[in-house]
């Protein structure tokens, strides 16, 4: 019987670190291929690893708590040496009894045993698509190439509601007064290099022993990238802030009346999803605020990308996440209510994954869940604009000379001042208030 030792791999966001959460196995439990080993946390969400062996569990070399680098030893298996080649992400293992980890399929590898997957498992062609069975023929019958569809299940496959939502998705900017989006998704405009002023380190800051009084939290994971990242922007961005109180009443009025429609019976409908829409529609009209600045080896570069990947800020039990819909200037109301639903319960339920958070081009972030009606929010890093909904309260309103009870909040926002100036800015925030004051700007 032969030992293999399994190291912590890159699960493919380049990590080179994760924290070791909650094993699944003990020493002297029977594994089979892909069974769940061990629960692990980067910088970006919560990964289980399955098993790459069959055998008996030998001993956990790392404990729960722990941060470990990559290619660390972090278990070992008594097994026959038996593995399976489904395709997988690469990862790593160390080889000393002929068995490989699942996935790696090198030449010279010891022969391989194929399980028949089951009538309803998913299918992984050879360009990476997973999907059931069932699914590729709904794809099919749809007319929908599965390369397009961005998958939202548990493991990464697309779902029927995938398929059917793409197929259904219609253009949300058929306003005549709203410039249609490009061909090209993206543009590089070369600036003029420009002076950067670096901050002056700091002395370092003495820290009292702790006590009764006190704990020491360990800045790690997700905490410990928020912090990098929001550092980097506050002392890299030149952060310009706006903001303007809105009457809101039209748009609680429309989510009413979405809430009591049937096309909307199982879907969550929220003033954040008017919000969505204005900030989608007022991007087209200012794009520089869905720009990046792009420090390059021949000077600094701006690129504007015509799509919209909706970052949406979500303070979940592992820290502030920033997970986005991706192509959100395509999806119709439905499809776009659909999708945040989605993402608030991905994000709730810790199963946000690194490709939900990677590639966003700006943010919204709703203070109002918290009671607060505006803010100076730090923008998210890549991206040149971030905007805050406050909370939506009744106040008294100035309507035609008389002061009446209305549905009002404030919208403000942040932005990378090397990018876009104070009247983009402006004229970015007015749009997203116009919307929010007469939802019927997006229709036809």
């Amino acid at each position: 019987m032969s030992t293999q030792t399994f190291h912590l791999p890159d699960v493919g966001e380049g990590l080179t670190e994760a924290e070791i959460v909650a094993w699944h196995v003990a020493p002297g439990d029977t594994v089979g291929i892909n069974d769940v080993l061990v629960e692990i946390e980067t910088a970006k969400s919560l990964v289980e690893l399955p098993s790459p062996f069959e055998g008996v569990v030998g001993e956990l070399l790392v404990g729960e708590g722990d941060t470990v680098d990559v290619g660390a030893a972090i278990i070992t298996i008594a097994g026959t040496g038996t593995v399976t080649d489904v395709p997988s992400a690469p990862l790593e293992a160390e080889e000393t009894g002929g068995a490989v980890l699942v996935g790696y399929g090198s030449a010279g590898h010891v022969q391989s045993r194929r399980r028949k997957p089951a009538a309803d498992a998913v299918v992984r062609a050879s360009v990476g698509v997973a999907a059931k069975p069932p699914i590729r023929k709904l794809a099919r019958d749809l007319d929908v190439d599965l390369a397009d569809v961005t998958p939202t299940g548990a493991a990464g496959e697309i779902t029927r509601d995938d398929v059917v939502g793409h197929a259904s998705q219609a253009s949300v900017f058929r306003n005549i007064e709203t410039p249609e989006w490009g061909a090209v998704r993206e543009e590089t405009i070369p600036v003029a290099p420009a002076a950067v002023t670096t901050p002056r380190p700091q002395a370092p800051v003495p820290v009292p022993a702790a006590g009764e009084r006190e704990e020491t939290i360990p800045v790690k994971g997700v905490r410990k990238a928020t912090a990098s990242g929001m550092v980097r922007s506050a002392y890299t961005a030149p952060h310009v802030s706006v903001w303007t109180d809105v009457d809101a009443s039209r748009t609680m009025e429309l989510v009413k009346r979405l809430k009591a429609s049937p096309d909307f019976a199982d879907t969550k409908v929220s003033p954040l999803l008017i919000m969505a829409r204005a900030v989608i529609w007022a991007v087209r009209r200012t794009p520089m605020v869905n720009a990046a600045w792009i420090d390059a080896e021949n000077g600094a570069e701006i690129r504007v990308r015509h799509y919209v990947n909706l970052g949406i800020a979500a303070a979940t039990p592992r820290g502030l996440l920033v997970p986005n819909i991706k192509d959100a200037q395509d999806l119709n109301m439905q499809g776009l209510a659909r999708a945040l639903e989605k993402l608030t319960i991905t994000a709730r339920e810790g199963k946000t994954t690194p490709a939900d958070q990677s590639g966003g081009t700006i943010t919204i972030t709703n203070i109002g869940v918290f009671g607060m009606d505006a803010g100076t929010p730090i923008i998210n890093p890549g991206e040149v604009g971030i905007v805050a909904l406050g909370t939506i309260r009744q106040k008294p309103w100035v309507v035609d000379g008389e002061v009446r009870p209305r549905w009002v909040t404030t919208v403000s926002g942040s932005f990378d001042h090397r990018v876009v100036d104070g009247d983009g800015v402006s004229r970015f925030i007015a749009d997203i208030a116009s919307i929010l004051e007469e939802p019927a700007l997006l229709l036809d």
